[in-house]
Order: C-alpha cells, then sequence, then structure tokens
C-alpha cells in the first residue's frame, strides 16, 4: 500500500476517532442538562411537599445521571415523608424499602457525608431499627468529633429510646455531657441537659439533677429571664407533682419556685410567661400548703394573671402594626 493511501486512511481513522469522541460528550453534555432540569425540578416540589410528584423527577434525574448522589439523598426523603411511622401495611413498608434503598446507594458512594449518614440513620430511627441507626449516629460522631451539634443529635437518638433501654439513659446523658465539654461556656447546652432530666422521669431526684444544671445555665447568664423562668417551672413541678412528699419539703420548693419566678419579671417585665406561672404556683400550690394564707395569694394570682393578659395583648397588637408595616413597605 502506497504511502498515499496510509495516509488517507489514518485520516479518516482520526475523524472517526474524533467525531465519535465529539459525538460522546454531546451526549453527556445533553444528559447532564436534562439531569440537572429534572434535578431542579424535583428540588422545587419537594420544596412544595410535593412528594409523590418530586419522586418521579427525581427518578428522571438518575436516569440520565446514575451517579448524582444527592439525586438518591432526596429520592430516599421524598420516600421517607411518605412513609407513615408504625404503619406495616405492604404499601407503607414498600414505601419504606425505597427510601432505604435510594439512601444505601447514597451512602455506597459517599459514605463520609455526613448529611447522608443523617438521612439514613433517621430512617433507620423510624423503622425502629435501633442497632443500625446507632452505627450511623456515631460514625458521624467519629467523623467530626469536635462538632457539637451531632452530641445533641445522638442524646435526642438515645434518649427516644430511653424509656424501653433503661442503660441508654447513660448513654443519652454522656453525650449532653460531651457536648457541654466541647463548649463549657455555651449556656443552651446546660438547658439541654436539664430539658433531659425532667423528661426522664417523674421522681423528685430528677427534678434536683435538672435544677442544678439550671442553676449552671443561670450561673453564665444570670440576666436571662427565660433561664430563671425555666428554674421556676422546675421547682414548681417538684412541689406540685409530689404531694406525697412532707409540706414543709414542698413549701421550700415552692418558695424557690417564687423567688426564681420573679427573678424573671424582675429582669424582663414584659416578658408575659413568668406572670402565668405565678397565678398558677399561687393557686395550684401555695394556697394549698398554707391556706392561712388563701386571700393574699388568690389576689396575688389574679393580679398576675391579669398582667399576663396585658402583656399579651401588647404583643398581639405590636405584631399587628408590624404587619401593617410590612404591607405599606
Amino acid at each position: 500500500m502506497s504511502h498515499q493511501r496510509v495516509g488517507s486512511v489514518l485520516a479518516l481513522l482520526l475523524v472517526f476517532v474524533f467525531v465519535s469522541a465529539f459525538t460522546g460528550c454531546e451526549k453527556l453534555n445533553v444528559n447532564k442538562l436534562q439531569a440537572n432540569y429534572y434535578f431542579s425540578k424535583a428540588n422545587q416540589l419537594f420544596k412544595d411537599g410535593k412528594f409523590r410528584k418530586a419522586i418521579g423527577e427525581y427518578e428522571k434525574t438518575l436516569k440520565y445521571s446514575p451517579d448524582m448522589i444527592q439525586a438518591y439523598r432526596f429520592l430516599g426523603e421524598s420516600y421517607k415523608s411518605l412513609y407513615k411511622i408504625g404503619v406495616d401495611t405492604p404499601e407503607n413498608m414498600d414505601v419504606a424499602n425505597k427510601a432505604l434503598d435510594a439512601f444505601k446507594k447514597a451512602y455506597e458512594a459517599e459514605p463520609a457525608n455526613k448529611e447522608i449518614l443523617f438521612s439514613l440513620g433517621d430512617m433507620y430511627d423510624k423503622l425502629k431499627n435501633f442497632d443500625e441507626a446507632e452505627k450511623l449516629y456515631l460514625r458521624i460522631l467519629d467523623l467530626e468529633p469536635g462538632n457539637m451539634g451531632n452530641y445533641y443529635v445522638v442524646a435526642e437518638f438515645y434518649k427516644r429510646y430511653a424509656a424501653e433501654k433503661a442503660e441508654l439513659r447513660a448513654k443519652a446523658e454522656s453525650m449532653y455531657l460531651r457536648r457541654i465539654e466541647l463548649d463549657p461556656l455555651n449556656p443552651q447546652g446546660y438547658a439541654y441537659l436539664a430539658n433531659y432530666f425532667e423528661n426522664l422521669a417523674p421522681e423528685p431526684r430528677v427534678y434536683d439533677q435538672a435544677a442544678e444544671y439550671w442553676d449552671m445555665r443561670i450561673k453564665l447568664d444570670p440576666n436571662s429571664a427565660e433561664a430563671w423562668l425555666a428554674r421556676g417551672v422546675n421547682r414548681w413541678s417538684r412541689s406540685y407533682r409530689f404531694q406525697n412528699l412532707p409540706a414543709a419539703e414542698r413549701l421550700k420548693t415552692a418558695q424557690e419556685a417564687l423567688q426564681a419566678l420573679e427573678k424573671a419579671n424582675q429582669l424582663d417585665p414584659e416578658y408575659p410567661e413568668p406572670y402565668s406561672w405565678l397565678s398558677v404556683l399561687y393557686q395550684s400550690v401555695l394556697i394549698k400548703l398554707e391556706p392561712d394564707k388563701e386571700a393574699r395569694y388568690k389576689a396575688e394570682a389574679d393580679r398576675a394573671m391579669d398582667r399576663w393578659n396585658e402583656m399579651r395583648k401588647r404583643a398581639a397588637e405590636k405584631k399587628r402594626l408590624e404587619d401593617e408595616l410590612k404591607k405599606t413597605g
């Protein structure tokens, strides 16, 4: 074969390769554009709460771009939003399995993606598959040991199962404590732990544990009316709920509640909630523990309730004016 003929053949081959490559790139670009179009459409449907329609658009996205990880994740989130917790019908379990399947595909592609770990863990949590959910949540802690928000999420996870498994109470508490250790000057961590104890078990000692953490919260921010209110409600709860305790002990706790609620009022006289709790404290506890002061306590309760109503009306009027300003603006 002559050199001229060989050159012609090579030239044709190069043209063929170029055209094939160009065609392949064009196809990839078209697929990418199509995938992005459907993904954007699906995301808007998801935001609007139209999960069934979103599923169809996410599936179209994956048809054009099978490696789009976030499409798998939000396909799973769409199915998860349709899942009804505790309903064991075949249709509902099919929705659950499709959610798991989508999340697993996303997880296999990006096993260190925190958002995907949360999504898959939450689905297992909804299915009451404690072991699988725990593995994923603990994996998040391994990936981000310095993120205090993660410890709160895991603590709340353990708290949901604490009533069924007593040993998980200690695990939940340890997660709240680790959050505090990461940021000991953040008052919110102490509030989380105080709330945890108050919802843990109806026992006087548990309320006392919660009160200790409200005190720590107050120590960090002594001018917080919300923190003083929380301490006051804690002390009222202990005095009111445990009526089998000695009257002197209940009265002492009720007086601690009174001091805390009055402190909240002193710090923020426009804060409505302390007034309503003061009224409750006077009527549900103090009048019964000190019946000789009933007239005085009843008057104080009425005064506090009047003040609460006044604050609520004032807040409603303020909101009305703000809404009017937004409309005119």
